[in-house]
């Protein structure tokens, strides 16, 4: 079995292909993380034993005594705040004496098949046989709260997931304050640190440091996983390169503010918590209610960075992205933004539909600008109706005459987005986030729309869906073009303020759980000013994500390369433009990598670019791209890392 219970020796050991995870109940119940790495036979779990010796003042628990144990130096499961360990803690928790002393022990199990879903969130799935979950429920006995360590195994595959789960058990209400997903005690601390960071149009650029002593790690308080951090780590060996040494990935199922911290100790070890950053959070946990946080994958590899990329890949192509189309083919699309900017209406881009059939292109999207009264930046956020002005025949006999072209259709939305000039702002000001007595701050000319509260939402999808509802619609493109700032809801009591963001994030799943559910055939793109929000997260909902809005083809080529590290090359949205600095066929070339799109005006190509685009086309549309695995394996992507 994949997991299974020592009842001798109070061991759990989960098993993957290529990976051992063991977890000991040790005396006093205190839950110990004995070892994580390569698969291993149980009969060497004996050799591991308290990895570190107590430490000068370091409390004890009475009743153990001071002997060679102490929290703040044993290989805690999930560590907590004020009861002896000193390191960073996964949880902290506020009771209603006012202190935040937390001190889990050991309570129950169970291991069973297959894998729970999580309340309101997107997390990974699996078939009954699949998978095989454990949990491990804890108490803290002095305030009857609750905290249940989920565990699944993907066994074939080499993959484990972490989530936690925390009930108020008392009759008092709690505020949760810190909820990490994750804690995993190392028993050292020579590795490198491996991140993805950047900015808009530079995302996911790798970089690798050494740890040091104290506190490191990335996170993001943005409002959503960002552009400058994404919410992927790894820790490595000196030795790690892409085909060969250690390699443990970690990747949060999460679109919000994150935090990864490796914290390196006295004893040269280290722990690293991975979760919702604690940085403007807290929850209000009323009795019997349960809290839920996002779920982290882990991936170990024996054998180097290219091993572990491709167990995400395949991972999140068959046990995360729940489109119900994500193995066939993926449409060549041309996308107006870069074409014709904000000067779109029915006629232009009608001329962009016969062009682009002429070429072999599969689909036109229809970007920004068709909304409201919206010729600039600066206007409609909010208003999802048809500019009468662009298309004064509506949406419907423009959107029919490009399916008789023999088009597929996609159009832009960014549904969380609220401009300052727009009938919806004008009729409801309040339902912009914005903190009580202060003038709201603009962001790209324009505010975010407090999508933690349902009646917004309701609002916004009563708009979407009268759209989507009405036309043959293929594609969506969702895109959301600022940070978050001041943030507050008006609905909120003020000791529940710091819940906003995890609310908002909350909110946006509910929003494209609903898209995705009524229109399960629609291809969802997501988009956050290019790459400010890939992450798993998006990929449950939308297949594939545009990965920058940078299309230069020579920055393209480090931004995909990092983004490859964790994430599939279906996922990657990459479109040939009129960026200078390199020909078309290298253009292509590189766009081929992931999705493959046009963003330029192809009404101006010359009859010898025109030639050469169907060239670019044509090896796609004689077999090799029955299905998108095919073109991954024809640009030899699927194993592409390491090769």
């Amino acid at each position: 079995m994949a997991i299974i219970f020592n009842e001798q020796s109070k061991t759990f050991k989960l098993d993957t292909s290529i990976s051992s995870y063991i977890i000991k109940i040790y005396e006093g119940g205190y839950l110990l993380n004995l070892y994580y790495g390569r698969k291993i036979p149980e009969n060497m779990i004996e050799g591991f034993a308290i990895r570190a010796k107590n430490a000068s003042f370091s409390p004890a628990d009475s009743v153990m005594g001071e002997g060679d144990f102490a929290p703040d130096s044993a290989p805690i499961e999930y560590g907590c705040d004020g009861a002896g360990d000193f390191r960073i803690s996964a949880i902290k928790v506020r009771n209603h004496n006012g202190d935040s002393v937390t001190d889990l022990r050991y309570l129950s199990h169970k291991i069973y098949q297959g894998k729970p879903f999580i309340k309101d969130m997107p997390a990974s799935f699996a078939e009954k046989d699949e998978a095989t979950t454990l949990e491990i429920t804890t108490v803290d006995k002095v305030t009857n709260l609750q905290v249940t360590l989920v565990y699944t195994v993907f066994e074939a595959l080499g993959v484990m997931t972490k989530s936690v789960q925390i009930k108020n058990n008392s009759d008092k209400d709690m505020f949760i304050e810190r909820a990490f997903s994750l804690c995993n005690d190392f028993p050292k601390m020579d590795f490198d640190l491996i991140s993805l960071y950047g900015r808009h149009y530079f995302e996911r650029k790798i970089e690798r440091r050494a740890l040091a002593h104290g506190l490191q790690g990335v996170e993001s308080n943005k409002g959503i996983s960002s552009h400058c951090q994404n919410p992927f780590v790894a820790l490595v060996a000196k030795e790690t390169d892409e085909e060969r040494g250690e390699a443990y990935g970690f990747n949060l199922v999460y679109s919000g503010n994150f935090s990864a911290l490796v914290e390196c100790d006295y004893n040269d070890s280290a722990r690293l918590i991975m979760g919702i950053n604690p940085n403007h959070f807290s929850w209000k946990l009323r009795p019997a209610e349960t809290f839920y946080t996002p779920e982290v994958v882990c991936v170990y590899s024996p054998n180097g960075l290219g091993e572990m990329s491709r167990t995400f890949h395949k991972f999140y192509n068959k046990h995360l992205i729940k489109w119900k189309r994500k193995y066939e083919k993926r449409p060549v699309l041309i996308n107006s933004w870069e074409a014709a900017y904000f000067d779109i209406n029915s006629e232009k881009l009608l001329d962009f539909a016969v062009a682009a059939k002429d070429l072999g292109i599969d689909m036109l999207v229809m970007d920004d600008g068709w909304f409201g009264h919206r010729n600039n930046d600066k206007s409609s956020l909010g208003d999802w109706f048809v500019n009468q002005e662009k298309f004064p025949d509506g949406l419907t006999p423009f959107i029919d005459k490009v399916h008789e072209i023999g088009l597929k259709f996609g159009i832009w939305f960014e549904p969380e987005m609220i401009s300052p000039d727009s009938d919806l702002f004008r009729a409801h000001p309040d339902m912009c986030v914005h903190a009580k007595g202060r003038a709201p701050m603009l962001g790209r000319t324009q505010y975010v729309l407090d999508v933690s509260r349902e009646d917004v939402r309701d609002l916004i999808w009563e708009q979407l869906d009268a759209i989507l509802s009405a036309n043959k619609i293929d594609y969506v493109k969702w895109d959301f073009n600022r940070y978050i700032s001041d943030a507050d809801s008006a609905i909120l009591p003020a000791d529940q303020k710091k819940e906003f963001f995890h609310r908002f994030i909350l909110g946006t799943y509910d929003l494209m759980n609903r898209l995705t559910t009524k229109y399960p055939d629609i291809l969802l793109e997501s988009c956050s000013g290019g790459g400010g929000r890939f992450d798993p997260a998006m990929l449950y909902y939308s297949p594939q994500i545009w990965t920058s809005d940078n299309t230069d083809t020579i920055d393209r080529l480090s931004i995909q390369f990092g983004t490859s590290l964790c994430y599939p090359a279906s996922s990657m949205g990459a479109h040939v433009s009129d960026y200078p600095r390199a020909f078309y066929g290298t253009k292509a070339d590189v766009a081929l990598w992931g999705s493959f799109g046009y963003e330029l005006d192809i009404r101006k190509l010359t009859e010898e670019q025109k030639a050469e685009f169907k060239g670019h086309i044509a090896p796609l549309l004689v077999g090799l791209r029955k299905s998108y695995i095919h073109i991954c394996k024809w640009v030899n992507f699927e194993n592409w890392r390491g090769s």
